[in-house]
């Protein structure tokens, strides 16, 4: 009785614990890559232009057109990607589907002979692809799954790729500009704040991933600064030439 217990127990808390972080929603990967993009990009383009000596209005106004062109770029971007990749699985399903209808059969049979390269015995496996086979959406669900590896009920949304890139875009772009429009007159208070927000982005995408909070921000510190520290030299560069 008490193993029986136990093994209860054990099942319990491991239903209980076994769970996944979606990987699927299509929210994620623009949304970080948006946040990083715009932090990375503004800062460096707005250092680039400060190491040419220009005016703060300048400065400010470069930083401003740069969020507002990168935003929108984002948005466009994940948008039609996005919604390529959907229209490719979509095609990819009405070939599955026609086929489902056509030959009926063998479709059944690369069903059960799939099952077999995986270790079912013939018999079940052909008793498993008939039973799965019986109901059309169900059918072409588990032939999209094992053959295509997408869940038709969960393709990416090309309207929540573009908003989240075009929003995170914006928002880790305003992150260099914040400063100059709460009164700041000097460069370093933008770099600071911008520098403080890319370790913060890396740290909060570690608590996605799973990886270590420190590396993960360090990481991304160390890139979006050397990005700012490079294309400051060249606005320099580029200034004193002119």
């Amino acid at each position: 009785m008490s193993i029986i217990d136990t093994e209860a127990t054990l099942h319990v808390a491991h239903r209980d614990n076994h769970t996944h972080r979606d990987v699927n929603g299509g929210w994620l990967r623009p949304a970080v890559f948006g946040a990083m993009d715009g932090l990375v990009s503004n800062l460096a383009l707005m250092t680039g232009v400060a190491g040419g000596a220009v005016s703060q209005h300048t400065l400010v106004i470069t930083g401003l057109a740069g969020l507002a062109a990168g935003a929108f770029s984002m948005a466009a971007g994940e948008y039609t990607s996005v919604a390529s990749q959907r229209e490719l699985v979509q095609a990819e399903l009405d070939v599955e589907r026609q086929e489902l209808r056509s030959h009926p059969a063998d479709e059944m049979e690369e069903l059960a002979s799939l099952y077999e390269s995986r270790g079912v015995a013939p018999e079940l496996a052909r008793e498993v692809a008939r039973q799965l086979s019986k109901d059309p959406v169900q059918a072409l669900e588990i032939h999209a799954r094992e053959e295509l590896g997408i869940d038709p009920d969960d393709l990416p949304s090309p309207l929540v790729a573009a908003v989240s890139s075009f929003g995170s875009f914006a928002l880790g772009a305003l992150l260099p500009v914040l400063p100059y429009l709460l009164g700041a007159t000097a460069l370093w208070p933008a770099v600071l704040l911008a520098l403080i927000g890319l370790f913060a982005c890396g740290a909060l995408v570690a608590r996605v991933t799973a990886r270590s909070w420190w590396y993960s921000g360090l990481r991304q510190l160390v890139l979006g600064g050397t990005a700012a520290a490079l294309t400051y030299g060249l606005g320099a560069a580029f200034g004193a030439a002119l």
